[in-house]
């Protein structure tokens, strides 16, 4: 078990206790407050992205973180009509040297108790906005507290930071399947605010001697006899009052502690609700910007689209140049085939249409050519009479070697004739 300041191991030099009650009685504190004043109050919203809802706040040192998580559940059984609420509080070790590894001690689960009736009781949720399905399935509203650093009044940071993180909390979107009642959830789309309909904080005051201080730190709570914590809506409504510590407290001043704690938790709740507001306004400029950029983005990825197109354009005009010369030959060289495919089928028709006139010329010279080829001697005669052509020839032809063979013959007897004739006159010459 984890071991808290308020406990008997958690002590002061007594020296420093009583410089604390000293400075407390003439109505100032060891860090400068007045008694009555709150430490410096630091919140920022939606701390964590990731949650439905939170809240970092640091009151003073003290530092709390607190979650809210929308997650479907089943209803009480005595409240079948209204969601669920359930508080858990953690204090994280490193947040105090007495802090122990373990489950929560008896502080931890009072912190979350405290917290859990100053909601539940005061109806600061409209649970009956909760309900999925009557009677069978509703939102449960987990909240988270994890105390980060503890320099005292746990509680009022605790308080705090849940306020602020239910303020920005958000119903994540769900689908219900009319078949089997199924519920499908959306963390990533949220469709509404959760339904607040009381804001609530709580204020501690402590009694020292006969002082009452608000807003004690650690050390001051080491030193307290007593402390009185209210739980106060906006309006000034007190949903609950719980004490502790040893000593006792008389009625006055329980009434002069209630009329401190009334006014310091409305400062509290516009302390909260400023923060908040300038939050969300935060975020909607931030989103507003990253929607500008968005838009300058595409703005000017649609400059740099058209410039393409443009470029593309001019490309594509050019290439159409060429392609409409090209056309243009294609076409004009088409249209001169076209003409000799004209001309050549018209030329068969030329050349049946001159046939066709020169068909009476040709009939009225059929029967002349008729009678010539008539008159003309048949092939067998042709050849008839090429072979007798070709006999006479031969016969003509050996007449004419005979001619010439048979005047030889004579010029050889006349020179025969001649020598003799010349022998003889020579033998007679002789004989002479």
């Amino acid at each position: 078990m984890s071991v808290t300041p308020s406990s008997p191991d958690y002590i002061i030099p007594k020296l420093k206790a009583e410089t604390i009650a000293s400075l407390v009685k003439r109505g100032t504190r060891l860090d400068g407050r007045g008694l009555h004043d709150i430490r410096q109050v630091e919140i920022i919203p939606n701390y964590l992205p990731k949650a439905d809802g939170s809240a970092l706040v640091k009151l003073g040192n003290t530092q709390v973180l607190v979650g809210v998580k929308l997650e479907v559940g089943t209803p009480y059984p005595d409240a079948p009509d209204q969601g669920v609420i359930i508080v858990s509080a953690e204090f994280v070790p490193m947040a105090s040297p007495v802090f122990e590894p373990g489950p929560p001690d008896e502080n931890a689960i009072e912190l979350a108790r405290v917290i859990d009736r100053s909601i539940r009781e005061l109806g600061a949720i409209d649970l009956s906005k909760l309900v999925l399905i009557p009677g069978k399935k509703v939102w449960v509203v987990w909240i988270d507290i994890y105390v980060l650093d503890h320099d005292g009044n746990l509680v009022d940071a605790s308080s705090i930071a849940t306020l602020a993180a239910l303020l920005t909390a958000k119903i994540p979107k769900a689908v219900i399947s009319e078949e089997d009642e199924q519920i499908v959830v959306d963390k990533t789309t949220h469709v509404a605010q959760l339904p607040l309909l009381k804001k609530v904080v709580t204020v501690t005051v402590g009694k020292l001697g006969k002082a009452l201080i608000v807003d004690p730190d650690l050390e001051e709570e080491s030193v307290l006899d007593t402390k009185i914590i209210f739980a106060i809506s906006e309006d000034g409504r007190i949903a609950g009052i719980q004490k502790s510590g040893p000593s006792s407290i008389t009625k006055d001043e329980v009434l002069r502690a209630t009329d401190v704690a009334i006014k310091k938790g409305q400062e509290l709740i516009k302390i909260i609700e400023q923060a908040v507001e300038a939050a969300v306004k935060q975020a909607e400029a931030k989103e507003e910007k990253k929607v500008e950029e968005v838009k300058e983005e595409k703005e000017e990825a649609l400059e740099a689209k058209e410039s393409a197109v443009e470029e593309v354009t001019e490309g594509e005009e050019v290439e159409e140049t060429s392609e409409t010369i090209e056309a243009a030959e294609e076409e004009e060289e088409g249209k001169e085939e076209e003409v000799t495919e004209e001309r050549e089928a018209e030329e068969p028709v030329k050349k049946l249409e001159e046939e066709v006139e020169e068909e009476p010329a040709k009939k009225e010279a059929a029967p002349a050519a008729r009678e010539e080829r008539e008159g003309q001697p048949t092939e067998a005669e042709r050849e008839e009479k090429e072979e007798e052509a070709r006999e006479a020839k031969g016969k003509e032809v050996e007449g004419e070697a005979g001619e010439k063979v048979g005047a030889e013959e004579a010029v050889g007897e006349e020179e025969s004739s001649k020598e003799k004739k010349t022998g003889d006159e020579e033998s007679l010459n002789s004989t002479q």
